[in-house]
């Protein structure tokens, strides 16, 4: 067990450091100051720095699955519930952030089997989500990654916009409920969005009539 407790702790502290001072500004040293061991523990349980990034990845994803699913789960509708997945979630929404802006290959890994992930969900829907009515799954879940990856790395930009940080629990509440509205309501008329479809596929044959 303290082998393990070790293990998770530097990993925490790691994924702490990756999202403060990216890939290139976190070191060995560092991450074990900030674990509380010593540089030695570090490589004797992951090897490289190389090798604890592929490992927070790996917790980045599992994590991402499961405060997805979290959020269509019943329990939700507790505030206090709601407000611990949130709070607990920070580190890994930090993390995220700072992945997406270096534009690495973890980074592009990370989205790829987010849109996979989500594909999966729209296949065969949980309680909670509807099959959407698409001809093209891989670019309504692409579509659906990038929304959610997007408020991740603008997080400054819209703290800015909207005076809280947007990745704390105390400011992502306003931000979740919008997001909700723009997934729910239907502000486009029908008529507009039929003719923009039948454009939009003219441009994809060509242009033909």
């Amino acid at each position: 067990m303290e082998d393990l407790t070790a293990r998770a702790r530097i990993r925490n502290a790691a994924l702490e450091q990756f999202a403060t001072h990216g890939l290139k500004g976190t070191t060995i040293r560092g991450v074990a100051e900030a674990a509380g061991v010593s540089p030695g523990l570090v490589q004797h349980h992951f090897g490289s720095k190389q090798k604890l990034r592929e490992v927070c990845d790996e917790h980045v994803m599992r994590e991402i699955r499961r405060i997805k699913m979290d959020a269509l789960d019943t329990g939700t509708g507790d505030p206090g519930y709601l407000s611990a997945v949130v709070r607990a979630s920070v580190p890994i929404r930090r993390y995220l952030a700072r992945t997406l802006v270096e534009g690495s290959p973890a980074a592009a890994k990370l989205f790829d089997e987010s849109v996979e992930f989500t594909k999966e969900m729209l296949e065969a829907p949980p309680p909670g989500l509807s099959k959407p009515a698409t001809t093209d799954l891989d670019a309504y879940a692409a579509a659906m990654t990038s929304i959610a990856f997007g408020v991740v790395a603008l997080h400054e930009h819209l703290s800015r916009a909207l005076g809280e940080d947007t990745l704390s629990a105390e400011g992502y509440p306003r931000l979740a409920k919008a997001l909700m509205e723009i997934f729910t309501d239907n502000i486009m008329d029908p008529d507009l969005v039929g003719r923009n479809k039948e454009a939009l596929d003219r441009m994809e044959g060509g242009g033909r009539a």
